[in-house]
C-alpha cells in the first residue's frame, strides 16, 4: 500500500493573511509516483533585483534579428476594392483579380478598371440556385484562364476567367462544403469538410492532358473530417486540427496528418511538431515551400512559431523557430525570403540562412490589422514580368507587393555609389554618462577629481566637440522614486505631497542643468542647449556648437518607459535625435533592469527601446528620407544613420567577487572581458539587439559599485561584484563614418558609480539631389538586367512545383 508523503508539513504552516482563509494547497506525492511538473517561476519585472535567472535561453526561441530590417513597403499596387476578410475567395493572374463572396463573383482588371469590375456573376444565373462559393482555384493547364469554384452545397463549377461563362459543372459531387481546391501538375484536387477528397487526373483514354470537370471521373480519397488547416505542399496533402495535439500543459504541440493523395491506396502519415520541444507550439495556420531551400516545408503556427520539415525524411519536423510574440497567421515562400503575416498588420520577410533568422524587411501592410492571407501569383512572371505577392488583411483590402524586393536592391546599390552624389565632413561628438546615485552637483567638492571632473570631460576632445551629450541616471534618490511610483499607481490622491515631490525632482534636474550650462559656457567656443529631458531619474542635456546650430533640423526628444511593464520610467530611456546636413543622428540615454542575473530583462529593455514604434514624428520629404536608413521615415530609433547609446546598462561580470577584484588589482582587465555579460551577449547571442552596435576596448576598471567618497568596492552586506555597468556604444550604417577618439572613466567619487565618457569623430554627408537623381536612373537601368535573371529562377521553381 502506498503511503502519501506530503512535500511540506501542513501542521508547520501558518495561514497567510486573514485567519479565515485556508492555507495554500499542498502537493501530495506517493512513493513511486511520477513527480509533478515544476511550478512556473515568477518572471521578474525590470524593477526587481536579485534571484538567479532560470536556465539559459533556448537558441530556437531567440526572435529573429530585426535591427537591420528595411521598413520600406515593396508596393506594386494598392487597388481600392472591398474584399470581405473571412467570406471572400480570391484568385489573381497578372492584372486579373477574381473575388467571390457568397453567391456573387466579380472580376477586375487592376491595371485599368480598379473601381469597376469587367464582369459580375451570380451563381443563380449559373444554374446553381443560392449556391455560395467557398473555394477557388485555376484549372491545371489553363495558364490562369479557367477557374474551378467549389460551393457550400458540394457543387463544382468551371468558368472562364475573362468572361465568367460557365464551361462545366458537377453538381452534388461533394456531400458537404467544399473547403479547398488545389492544382498540381495536370491534376486537380478538391476537399470537403467531411474528409472526402476528389482527385481529377486525365487518363490516356480521354485523349487530353488536362482534367475535364464534366467528363473526368474523379478518384475518391478519404482524410480525417473537419480539418482546420489543409494545404498541398510538394505533392502531399498536409492537414491539421486544433484539437489534435501531443504533450500536455505548456508543452503541447499540434499533430499533422500527411496524405499522398496521388498514390491510390496510400495511407496517411501522422507526425507531430518536434516532440522534444519544451515550448507550447500553437495550431497550424499556414504552410509553404521556399525556392532557396528545396527539400523543406515550413508551417506557421499560433504563438509565433514556424516549424521546419524535411520532405525527404518522411516528411519529418526537424526544428521549430520562434519568430514573433504573436500568432503567425499567414506564410509564403518568396524567392530567398520567407514572408509571414501576423495580427499587427506587419509583414516580415525572413532570411532563414542564419540562426537566429534575420528579418530583412518588415512593413505595416494592413493598418495594424491582422494579415489573413499571403500568396504568390506565379502567372505574373509571364503576364507582367514581375513576381507579384498578394496579401489580404482584416482591413478588407488587397495589396500587391514586389516579391523580388526591387526597391531594396536599388537602395542598396545607391548606397554603394553614395560618394558620387554626396559631400562629407567630420564633426566631433562627446558623450558623458554617469549614474549619479542622487548626488547633487554641489557635492563635487573636497577632491580634485570631483572638482575638475566636468571640465576634464569637456576638454578631453581636441578640437572642441561640436556636439555634447550628457546622459545621467538616478538624479533623484530611491525614496523619491518610491513616492513617485505611488503617485503613478494610486492616481495622486494626496495632491499637496505630490507637489512637493514634483518640486524636489524638478529642483534636482535644474541644479544639474544649471551646472552643466555653466561648465560648457566656460569653454572658449559658444554652445547652445538643443535638448533637455527627464524621466524619473534619467536626465539628458545636449549642446551644439553655435557654428553648427544652423545645420541642424528635425530636432526632437522623447522618453520610453520600461519600468513596471512600460508604465513607469524608473527604467527606460530618453531618446533624442536631429538631422545635420543629410545625416540623421540619434542619442539614447538609458537605465536598464538591475540585478546580477537579469540578462534577459536587460535584453528585453533594449529590444523594446530599439523597436518602439512611432518614437518621433515621421517624414516623407525626399531630402529628409535620404537622411534615414532601412526605408525608415525617422519615426523609429533604428531609422537613423548613426545611433549612440549610453547609460547604466547594468550588465554585470559573471565571476566571483574576489576573483574580479584580484584581476582589477593586478591590472589584468582582459581576463574579465570573457565574463562580461554585455560582451558575451554581443558575441554569442545572434538575436541580441545590440549585436549591430560597437563598443571601444574596456581599458579602464569597472565603474560599479563603490562606497561613496572612497575607492573601495562595495563593502556593504551585499558585497556586489564589481562590473562595467556604465557603457557607451554606437551603431553606424557605414562603420567607417564613426571613429572613436577615446573611451575612459573619471574618478569623481560622490556616487557608487564612476562616470565615463566617449568621444567620436563622426562623418556626416550632404546630398546633391541632381547628382543623386542621375545615379538613381543608372541603378534602375541595372536592375532591369537583374530582374530578368531573378524571374527566370522563380519561373523554374514554380514549374518544378507544378504550379505553372
Amino acid at each position: 500500500m502506498n503511503i502519501a508523503i506530503p512535500v511540506d508539513s501542513i501542521s508547520d504552516r501558518k495561514p497567510l493573511g486573514s485567519s479565515k482563509l485556508p492555507p495554500p494547497p499542498t502537493r501530495i506525492i506517493a512513493p513511486g509516483d511520477k513527480l509533478p511538473p515544476a511550478r512556473r517561476t515568477h518572471t521578474p519585472s525590470s524593477d526587481e533585483e536579485s534571484c538567479a535567472e532560470e536556465g539559459g535561453d533556448d537558441p530556437r526561441m531567440l526572435l529573429p534579428d530585426a535591427s537591420r530590417a528595411s521598413r520600406r513597403p515593396p508596393t506594386l499596387r494598392t487597388p481600392k476594392m472591398h474584399v470581405p476578410a473571412y467570406a471572400a475567395q480570391i484568385l489573381v493572374a497578372g492584372t486579373r483579380v477574381l473575388v467571390a463572396s457568397h453567391h456573387h463573383l466579380r472580376c477586375f482588371d487592376v491595371a485599368r478598371h480598379v473601381d469597376t469590375p469587367i464582369w459580375v456573376g451570380d451563381t443563380k444565373e449559373m444554374g446553381v440556385r443560392e449556391a455560395k462559393v467557398t473555394a477557388l482555384e485555376f484549372r491545371a493547364g489553363s495558364a490562369g484562364s479557367v477557374v474551378w469554384a467549389g460551393t457550400k452545397e458540394g457543387h463544382l463549377i468551371e468558368l472562364a476567367m475573362d468572361s465568367g461563362e460557365v464551361t462545366g459543372t458537377k453538381f452534388g459531387v461533394h456531400a458537404g462544403v467544399v473547403t479547398h481546391i488545389f492544382r498540381h501538375r495536370n491534376a486537380m484536387v478538391s476537399v470537403d469538410e467531411s474528409g472526402k477528397v476528389l482527385v481529377f487526373e486525365p487518363t490516356a483514354a480521354s485523349g487530353s492532358e488536362i482534367p475535364s470537370l464534366t467528363y473526368t471521373a474523379p478518384r475518391v480519397y478519404r482524410i480525417a473530417e473537419k480539418q482546420e488547416f489543409v494545404k498541398l505542399l510538394g505533392g502531399l496533402l498536409w492537414t491539421s486540427l486544433r484539437s489534435e495535439t501531443n504533450g500536455s500543459g505548456a508543452t503541447t504541440v499540434p499533430i499533422v496528418r500527411i496524405y499522398d493523395v496521388f498514390t491510390p491506396g496510400s495511407i496517411s502519415r501522422t507526425v507531430s511538431v518536434l516532440p522534444n520541444t519544451t515550448h507550447h507550439v500553437g495550431a497550424v495556420t499556414s504552410g509553404t515551400l521556399l525556392q532557396s531551400h528545396p527539400g523543406f516545408a515550413y508551417l506557421g503556427h499560433e504563438g509565433g512559431f514556424i516549424s521546419i520539415w524535411n520532405l525527404a525524411a518522411g516528411p519529418e519536423c526537424t526544428d521549430v523557430v520562434k519568430v514573433s510574440s504573436s500568432d503567425v497567421l499567414s506564410l509564403e515562400g518568396v524567392g530567398t525570403r520567407l514572408w509571414a503575416g501576423g495580427r499587427t498588420g506587419i509583414i516580415c520577410a525572413y532570411d532563414v540562412s542564419f540562426r537566429p533568422w534575420v528579418v530583412t524587411n518588415a512593413w505595416n501592410a494592413h493598418s495594424g490589422l491582422p494579415v489573413m492571407r499571403i500568396f504568390v501569383d506565379p502567372w505574373s512572371i509571364e503576364k507582367e514580368e514581375k513576381l507579384s505577392v498578394v496579401s489580404v488583411g482584416r482591413d478588407e483590402q488587397m495589396k500587391f507587393w514586389d516579391g523580388l524586393l526591387g526597391i531594396d536592391w536599388i537602395g542598396n546599390e545607391l548606397l554603394k555609389r553614395e560618394r558620387e552624389f554626396s559631400t562629407f565632413r567630420t564633426i566631433n561628438v562627446l558623450v558623458v554618462s554617469w549614474n549619479v546615485d542622487a548626488a547633487k552637483p554641489e557635492a563635487l567638492t573636497d577632491d580634485s577629481a570631483n572638482i575638475t571632473f566636468l571640465n576634464d570631460a569637456l576638454t578631453s576632445v581636441s578640437p572642441a566637440p561640436d556636439i555634447i551629450s550628457f546622459g545621467f541616471q538616478e538624479l533623484i534618490d530611491l525614496e523619491s522614486r518610491k513616492m513617485a511610483a505611488k503617485t503613478v499607481l494610486l492616481g495622486g490622491k494626496k495632491k499637496g505631497e505630490e507637489g512637493k515631490i514634483s518640486e524636489k525632482v524638478t529642483s534636482s534636474y535644474k541644479r544639474w542643468h544649471d551646472r552643466l550650462v555653466r561648465e560648457v559656457r566656460a569653454l572658449a567656443e559658444g554652445y547652445t542647449v538643443i535638448h533637455t529631458e527627464s524621466l524619473v531619474g534619467l536626465f539628458t542635456c545636449m549642446f551644439v556648437k553655435n557654428s553648427e546650430r544652423a545645420a541642424l533640423k528635425n530636432v526632437a526628444i522623447t522618453t520610453i518607459k520600461r519600468g513596471m511593464g512600460g508604465r513607469y520610467g524608473n527604467k527606460g530611456g530618453i531618446v533624442a535625435r536631429f538631422v545635420i546636413g543629410d545625416s540623421s543622428i540619434c542619442f539614447i540615454n538609458c537605465h536598464l533592469a538591475a540585478g546580477q542575473h537579469h540578462v534577459r530583462q536587460r535584453n528585453a529593455d533594449v529590444t523594446a527601446m530599439l523597436e518602439e514604434k512611432s518614437v518621433f514624428p515621421s517624414s516623407d520629404a525626399i531630402e529628409e528620407s535620404l537622411a534615414y536608413v532601412g526605408g525608415g521615415d525617422g519615426s523609429m530609433v533604428l531609422d537613423h544613420e548613426i545611433v549612440f547609446l549610453n547609460g547604466d546598462l547594468n550588465y554585470r561580470i559573471d565571476q566571483r567577487r574576489d576573483a574580479v577584484i584580484s584581476s582589477i588589482q593586478s591590472g589584468d582587465l582582459e581576463a574579465l572581458h570573457i565574463h562580461d555579460q554585455l560582451l558575451k551577449e554581443m558575441k554569442h547571442n545572434r538575436g541580441f539587439r545590440l549585436r549591430s552596435f560597437h563598443e571601444g576596448p574596456l581599458t579602464f576598471s569597472p565603474t560599479y559599485k563603490y562606497d561613496r567618497r572612497s575607492n573601495e568596492f562595495d563593502t556593504s552586506e551585499k558585497k556586489r561584484v564589481p562590473a562595467w555597468c556604465d557603457r557607451v556604444l554606437w551603431r553606424s550604417r557605414d562603420p567607417e563614418r564613426v571613429k572613436q577618439l577615446h573611451y575612459r572613466r573619471y574618478e569623481a567619487n560622490v556616487s557608487d558609480h564612476r562616470p565615463v565618457s566617449a568621444a567620436f569623430a563622426m562623418t556626416v554627408k550632404s546630398v546633391r539631389l541632381d547628382a543623386w537623381a542621375k545615379e538613381k536612373a543608372i541603378v534602375e537601368e541595372d536592375w532591369l538586367g537583374t530582374l530578368v535573371e531573378l524571374l527566370a529562377d522563380a519561373r523554374e521553381f514554380y514549374v518544378e512545383q507544378a504550379l505553372i
